[in-house]
């Protein structure tokens, strides 16, 4: 195998097992706020989104990417909040689209998953199509060329 696309495969690897555990502080978060203490679940997204975020670019820049020489910290940073915020519009998108768009005009589905069950449904669609955005964005963005 060629050693580019060893590396490459090496570093999805990381990212992944960096996503999981970050999936997990966005998860557990959205979970307890909306089905224990009533939050509504884009408010609750928010929160376990953002405090993941913060997590996975610690992680990321750790352990994950090579950072580039010529970028300062604070730019950086700025940059992974920019990429950060998109990804959060995208995550919200989804997870109005599973939950309100689908779900919500879907009588069959209201019939064999419950509420609570529904919004685990979307977080975990959600963080999969952000994950995909995340990984390359980041390392079109983030990462030493």
């Amino acid at each position: 195998m060629d050693k580019s696309v060893k590396n490459l495969l090496n570093q999805i690897l990381k990212f992944g097992i960096v996503g999981l555990f970050c999936f997990f502080i966005d998860y557990g978060i959205t979970i307890i706020l909306t089905n224990v203490f009533g939050v509504h679940y884009l408010v609750s997204k928010f929160f376990g989104f953002v405090i993941s975020a913060v997590v996975n670019y610690l992680l990321s820049i750790r352990f994950v990417f090579t950072q580039k020489k010529e970028m300062d910290k604070g730019k950086e940073f700025t940059v992974f909040l920019i990429l950060s915020a998109i990804g959060l519009v995208i995550n919200e998108i989804v997870m109005y689209i599973c939950i309100d768009g689908i779900y919500a005009h879907s009588a069959l589905l209201k019939e064999y998953i419950s509420d609570s069950l529904m919004v685990s449904v979307g977080a975990v669609a959600a963080t999969g199509v952000v994950m995909v955005y995340n990984f390359i964005s980041r390392k079109l963005f983030l990462e030493r060329k």
